[in-house]
This record gives C-alpha cells, structure tokens and sequence, in this order.
C-alpha cells in the first residue's frame, strides 16, 4: 500500500496549503502551510501543527494562545495538492487578531473593509514580545 503521504502533491519547497475549517458551521478559519512532518504529526497528535516559514519551524497551533485546534477530519483535494482540516476550534478563535476567522475583511467598493470584531484583544492573548503565533 502507498504511504499516504506520497500521495500529496507537495510544492517546490515540500509544502502544501492548509485549511482550517470549523467542524460544525463549514467556517474558513485560516490558511496555513504544513510539510511532510507537519502533516504527519497533525495525524498523530489529532491536533493541528502547521509549519512557519517565517520561523522556518513547526508551530502547534496553540502553543502561546491556548487556541489549539482539535482535528475532525482530514481532507485531501482532487488535485493533491491543497488539504482541509477539519477542526473544533477551542476559544473560538483562529486569528492571531483576536476574531474567529483570518477572513474578516469583505471587498466592498473599491476597498477592504473590516466587517468581524475582534473577540479578544491579541496583547491579552499573546506573551509580550512574542506576536502572534
């Protein structure tokens, strides 16, 4: 039997997109990258681990807010080449803003306008020093 990680049509630099979405409304949450380790320990763990390019290391979504997400169910897309996360989102928030979804800003004439408020305000969320994870 193939390893299921074959099949996933990573990107030139091992990565693919990952979207959380919320287990019980089908809510966008957020958009993040995994690689191969990221995956399978997301597997492993029932818990979503993503990777940060900007860190250039694997982040457990939670590790500084608390607002881990606990995996449903995972899904691969016809292609392989984007996988959905299906998750229960403790605290109800995904953004490092503070609001349920990274996905708060609609195109509204010409402009982003910010149409979510931000459920808690991120300095009470994050250690100082540390932004957002």
């Amino acid at each position: 039997m193939k390893d299921w990680l074959e099949e996933i049509e990573w990107n030139a630099d091992g990565l693919v997109p990952a979207i959380a979405q919320d287990y019980r409304t089908g809510r966008v949450l957020m958009m993040a990258w995994m690689n191969r380790e990221a995956l399978a320990l997301t597997v492993a763990e029932n818990r979503a681990i993503y990777w940060s390019r900007s860190r250039g290391k694997l982040w457990r979504k939670g590790e500084e807010s608390g607002h881990i997400q606990k995996l449903h169910e995972l899904r691969l897309d016809c292609d392989a080449d984007v996988v959905i996360l299906v998750v229960e989102q403790i605290g109800g928030i995904a953004c490092h803003t503070g609001r349920e979804s990274c996905f708060y800003r609609t195109f509204e004439k010409g402009q982003w306008v910010t149409v979510e408020p931000v459920l808690k305000d991120p300095h009470a969320i994050y250690v100082a020093g540390h932004g957002h994870e």
